[in-house]
């Protein structure tokens, strides 16, 4: 029987087969998928065969995980040097950002992008709370829309607490599995309350002493839509740590780099001091922006090959 996991918890798992018949779910023995080391073999999104354990209990045996056609992951909470997969056969990820409590920097939504271009998955950014934005925050938004339209991504303003921008964004979810993502605090889990009120999902005030939201989700956890297709609610990330992307493979993920390295002088250019460097000269030009630039460098400088 095959069946979807819509929620781990790291021993456990809950799967739902094709007719909609939910069962707890374990496995045994050791998964090696892809040749991927992670601290979960199992990851909500999979695809698995089952076997009934007993006829009279609800509780299968995960016996095989079809292949991947996708999957995100991060390092691992625990142990930096082990990694973690966050999701498995996604349509599309979105991030939820906020510029006021708590502010989203910029370096996060890249890394969160790179991630997402590293692993081919369609990446979307929501920005939350427009009811708080005053004029600084609204002139901060509009520049960081215009740069990642730019670039190509879909960037949406909203705010759930007055249901504004709401439908338009249920439009974007309709049919397809969405992995959302964000820092706590940003208004995720209110967002999954608003479009599936039966869940009552836990939410939180950021907290006053750190300005940082309060973890609400404890596990990934992916849920049906009403009007079709799946969400996979995600715990808030504090850092989202680059897996398995060395220094030379950083600027194919920044889309506006992609389409200009073939110009530079040398085939390994790593666009920072070589001569003939055509994204140089597109940021010189106003064609790449500098703040995408800049952060390019700044987390070019946090990466170390030798840890590759």
């Amino acid at each position: 029987m095959k069946a979807a996991v819509y929620k781990s918890t790291g021993s456990w798992y809950i799967v739902k087969n094709d007719l909609g018949n939910t069962f707890n779910a374990r496995i045994k023995g050791k998964f090696k998928n892809d040749e991927l080391t992670s601290t979960n073999p199992v990851a909500v999104g999979d695809i698995v065969d089952v076997e009934m354990e007993n006829e009279t209990e609800s509780t299968v045996t995960i016996t095989n995980i079809e292949p991947r056609h996708n999957y995100i992951i991060r390092t691992s909470p625990h142990s930096k040097n082990q990694h973690h997969v966050v999701a498995a056969n996604l349509d599309q990820a979105v991030l939820f950002a906020t510029l006021k409590d708590p502010k989203t920097s910029q370096g996060f939504i890249d890394r969160f992008l790179i991630t997402a271009e590293a692993y081919h998955i369609p990446a979307i950014i929501i920005f939350n709370k427009a009811d708080l934005y005053k004029k600084k925050e609204t002139e901060k938004f509009d520049a960081l829309r215009s740069m990642y339209e730019n670039i190509g991504y879909k960037v949406f303003l909203i705010s759930v607490e007055q249901n504004i921008g709401v439908d338009e964004i249920k439009d974007l979810l309709k049919n397809k599995i969405t992995l959302l993502s964000g820092h706590s605090g940003v208004g995720k889990s209110s967002f999954v309350n608003t479009i599936l009120p039966e869940l009552k999902l836990k939410t939180q005030d950021v907290s006053g002493w750190s300005g940082k939201g309060m973890h609400t989700t404890t596990f990934a956890e992916m849920f049906d839509l009403s009007f079709g297709g799946k969400i996979i609610d995600t715990p808030g990330i504090r850092e989202l740590g680059l897996v398995d992307i060395s220094r030379q493979e950083l600027s194919h993920y920044f889309p506006e780099m992609k389409a200009m390295m073939n110009d530079c002088q040398f085939n390994n250019c790593m666009h920072i001091n070589e001569p003939g460097c055509a994204v140089k000269q597109a940021v010189a030009d106003g064609n790449i922006t500098m703040e995408r630039y800049i952060s390019y460098c700044s987390i070019l400088d946090t990466i170390s090959d030798k840890n590759y």
